[in-house]
C-alpha cells in the first residue's frame, strides 16, 4: 500500500459548505472556498466536493465553486452530486476538478462508468456508493444523499463498478456519516477485498484511531473527512502526526 492519503470532504447546497447527521439535519457552516483552502494550506492531499442536493434537482452547480478553487489549492480535486453525462463531467474537469465521482447516474444507467473511462481514463472515474446496513454483513446501496433505495447490494455494486471501469470506490457509510463514532469497518474492509481499485471511507471519523482502523482494519487506501475538521475537533497536522505515530504511511508537509 501506498501513503494513504487524507481528503478534506465539502459537501454543497449551492452557494454553501453544509454538514449533517447521517446525510440529514443539514446545517450552514460557511464559504466552501475558505474551508477547501484553509484545509489545503493545513496539509490535506486531496479535496472533495460533493453537491449533496444535486441529483435531487438533476443539476450539478459546484462548477464556480471548482473554478474558484483552484486559484488558491493546488492538490486534486474530485467533484461530484449530479454528473448524469460525459458532458457534465466536462464541464467539471473544465473548471479545474480532477476526477468526478457518480453515483445515482451510474445506478441508473451502469455503462455511463465505462463512457466515462474509456474518454477521460480510469483514473478521473470514482463510484461514490452511499451504503446502510441491511442486515449483520450486508448493505444496501442508497442514492440521493441516502434517501432512495436502490436494491443493490453495496458490495457487489462496488466490484461492478471497478468492472466496469471505475478508477476508485468512495464508501460512504450513511449510518456512521456525522456521528463522529468511527467508519464503518466491516463494511470498508467487505467493499476493499472486492475490489482492486483504491478505496475511501467517509462517514464517522471523529478521532485519529478511528482513520487507523479504517487504514489497518478496514484496508481502506484513503479517508474523508469533514465534522471533524469543519468543527475544528481535529486539526490535519495532528491527524497526520497520529497516523505517522501508529506506523501508517502518510504524506509528510
Amino acid at each position: 500500500m501506498g501513503s494513504v492519503r487524507l481528503i478534506a470532504r465539502l459537501d454543497i447546497k449551492a452557494p454553501n459548505l453544509i454538514k449533517g447527521v447521517r446525510l440529514e439535519g443539514l446545517r450552514k457552516i460557511g464559504d466552501p472556498n475558505v474551508f477547501a483552502r484553509r484545509y489545503y494550506e493545513a496539509g490535506a492531499d486531496e479535496i472533495l466536493y460533493m453537491d449533496i442536493v444535486a441529483s435531487l434537482y438533476e443539476r450539478n452547480s459546484l462548477a464556480d465553486i471548482v473554478e474558484r478553487s483552484t486559484r488558491d489549492v493546488f492538490v486534486p480535486m474530485t467533484v461530484g452530486g449530479g454528473i448524469r453525462s460525459l458532458e457534465d463531467a466536462k464541464v467539471l474537469l473544465r473548471a479545474g476538478a480532477d476526477k468526478v465521482a457518480i453515483n445515482t447516474a451510474a445506478v441508473k444507467r451502469p455503462e455511463l462508468i465505462t463512457e466515462m473511462a474509456r474518454y477521460f481514463g480510469s483514473q478521473c472515474v470514482v463510484l461514490s456508493i452511499e451504503g446502510k446496513s441491511a442486515g449483520p454483513g450486508r448493505w444496501e446501496a442508497y442514492t440521493d444523499n441516502g434517501r432512495e433505495h436502490t436494491g443493490l447490494d453495496a458490495v457487489e455494486w462496488a466490484k461492478r463498478g471497478a468492472e466496469l471501469g471505475a478508477g476508485e470506490i468512495l464508501v460512504t457509510s450513511v449510518d456512521r456519516e456525522g456521528t463522529r463514532k468511527g467508519f464503518d469497518i466491516a463494511l470498508t474492509r467487505a467493499v476493499s477485498r472486492a475490489v482492486s481499485v483504491p478505496v475511501i471511507a467517509s462517514g464517522g471519523m471523529g478521532t485519529v484511531e478511528h482513520l487507523v482502523e479504517a487504514v489497518k482494519d478496514g484496508d481502506a487506501d484513503a479517508v474523508a473527512m469533514a465534522d471533524c475538521l469543519h468543527y475544528d475537533r481535529l486539526s490535519l497536522p495532528d491527524i497526520r502526526a497520529g497516523a505517522l505515530e501508529a506506523g501508517l504511511s502518510v504524506r509528510t508537509v
